[in-house]
């Protein structure tokens, strides 16, 4: 049960979006049912709108958080794992210093955070490193790039879209993995053979699939500590 006082952050992507409300009015209504039955007040609510020419540049994040910390407000979002793949915004969360809550993650902490913002990074480098290097295949065959014969390479933006999309579900199921093991860790479950015993009794399949093993754990667990250190 939410208590205390919060000041909500939405985002939409374009300014037509912000002014239609589209998006705008789901997140709010996400807010509302998350807060609802608790003993809180709404301090403020901030809307960021994107067009994506200038993803780093979020004066009303800014504005959000200046708020939280001159009224001692908890910063609430509607969907952390729709901004999982933002870096930049999760850095500038886990920075700021000031207490946050989402709405379709309420374990999520700053450690959360943390991971998530350096699982964002890493993929973001990685899709690069693919997208040149698809390209540069794609020249090295001669194919005639964003043109509409055959089976040609889509656009750069296009690649870049479609890897996210396919990411997407791993990125949020690895840090459900990540809050699963430091569970399990409070339990007093703490060697990594007890771990991969438990997330497998859990039903939480390996990355690439089956059972968990020692090693796989110890990598997860050592990208968690690295997102901390990095901190």
């Amino acid at each position: 049960m939410a208590i205390g006082r919060h000041v909500a952050y939405y985002r939409v992507s374009t300014a037509r979006q912000g002014r239609s409300r589209l998006g705008l009015e789901a997140q709010q209504s996400t807010v509302r049912e998350f807060l609802n039955g608790g003993s809180w007040e709404l301090a403020g609510e901030v809307v960021e709108v994107e067009s994506g020419k200038r993803a780093d540049n979020r004066p009303q994040l800014q504005e959000a958080l200046r708020l939280c910390r001159t009224t001692g407000a908890t910063l609430i979002v509607a969907k952390l794992d729709r901004l999982s793949r933002d870096a930049a915004f999760l850095m500038d969360l886990q920075n700021s210093g000031v207490s946050f809550v989402a709405a379709d993650m309420p374990g999520a902490n700053n450690f959360t955070v943390g991971v998530m913002a350096l699982v964002a990074q890493q993929e973001r480098e990685a899709i690069s490193a693919r997208t040149k290097a698809a390209l540069t295949a794609a020249k090295a065959r001669g194919v005639k790039l964003g043109g509409m014969r055959g089976h040609v390479l889509p656009s750069k933006k296009a690649a870049e879209a479609s890897a996210r999309s396919r990411s997407a579900a791993a990125r949020k199921r690895s840090t459900d993995v990540i809050i699963s093991i430091r569970r399990i860790q409070d339990e007093g479950i703490t060697t990594l053979r007890q771990i991969a015993l438990t997330l497998d009794k859990l039903g939480i399949s390996a990355p690439r699939g089956g059972k968990w093993g020692p090693t796989q754990v110890s990598r997860i667990i050592d990208s968690a500590v690295l997102a901390e250190t990095a901190t």
